[in-house]
């Protein structure tokens, strides 16, 4: 007898269930991402979450979109995917943002950041980092912008965070590029998210072995 299975997965959650689209019946396994839900076994899907509609009922997911309805075994934890998916994180979550934290944004030009910082009630320097920061945002659009990270250390907190905010998909500036220029600088990568559709946020912090 198939069993349900699910777990943690990145910023998602991920499951070993039975799916149903259309005619089409197989076990296999869920992913909740970001911005989608896959589904890898006898057939895949790849639904958007933007205007897709979630429900559980009797331990059985439904999610309705623009191409039909799909339905996952999930027992116990359908209803924990149905908040997920009608309640997504906003990006001051994901990014560890909460009120009382001493945040300092560097070259972060994007509107709707600023705007969520605000809304929150969250103070922040700009253009400098403020001492003893809790969190630094620093944008870095070319790589030779990553040279200034080294310097960043001297105004953060032991435990504080820096989010570096780059360009997705470009030659001249990469992931790679990030973690090479953050290690370094001192510095060690403990997550990546979403920053926005045109931009990725990788998390630098200070090694436990200097705090």
């Amino acid at each position: 007898m198939f069993a349900p299975w699910e777990r943690k997965a990145g910023v998602g959650l991920e499951a070993n269930c039975i799916a149903r689209w259309k005619k089409q019946r197989s076990p296999g396994k869920a992913l909740l991402e970001e911005k989608h839900l896959l589904f890898r076994g006898g057939f895949r899907l790849k639904i958007p979450l933007q205007g897709a509609r979630a429900e559980a009922r009797r331990g059985m997911l439904t999610v309705k979109f623009a191409e039909g309805a799909a339905t996952f075994d999930l027992g116990a934890a359908a209803e924990k995917w149905v908040l997920k998916i009608r309640y997504p994180r906003s990006l001051l979550e994901k990014l560890g943002v909460k009120p009382g934290m001493r945040v300092s944004v560097i070259g972060v030009a994007d509107q709707d950041f600023l705007r969520q910082l605000r809304e929150r009630g969250i103070r922040f320097s700009s253009g400098k980092a403020q001492k003893n920061s809790d969190m630094i945002f620093y944008g870095a659009e070319l790589r030779d912008g990553l040279k200034k990270l080294r310097a960043l250390e001297s105004s953060m907190q032991r435990n504080a965070a820096i989010w570096v905010v780059y360009p997705k998909g470009q030659k001249h500036i990469t992931e790679l590029d990030v973690i090479a220029v953050s290690k370094a600088a001192g510095f060690v990568d403990v997550k990546v998210v979403s920053f926005s559709a045109t931009h990725t946020g990788l998390k630098l912090m200070i090694p436990l072995a200097r705090r």
